[in-house]
């Protein structure tokens, strides 16, 4: 199984957590996904995921100027990110002591 599979329910957290952080922009995000290990991430699966959650009002995003070149888009929590996030953290934990229940056996 590959780890793409896996991560495909559990982006949605890990982003919003590194948001939640500070301001960032797309790129820099990916830069901080590779950073924590996710080495396959890339580009074409993290800006679709943006627009989902701003789409969703868990993320705001804002043009602010760049020192190097184009403006770039900064994206901060909404409240409801927030919320989105604490949730999250509650049933990720959950499911992780499940699953670390069974294999344990």
């Amino acid at each position: 199984m590959k780890e793409t599979q896996l991560l495909k329910g559990v982006l949605d957290g890990c982003v919003l957590q590194i948001i939640s952080k500070k301001e960032i922009y797309g790129y820099e995000l990916v830069q901080e996904l590779r950073g924590y290990g996710f080495e396959t991430i890339v580009g074409g699966t993290v800006y679709p995921l943006l627009q989902k959650l701003e789409k969703q009002h868990l993320i705001k995003s804002e043009l602010k100027k760049s020192p190097d070149g184009p403006d770039r888009k900064y994206f901060s929590l909404t409240e409801a990110g927030e919320e989105y996030l604490v949730n999250f953290k509650q049933h990720w934990e959950s499911l992780v002591n499940k699953v670390a229940g069974i294999m344990e056996e």
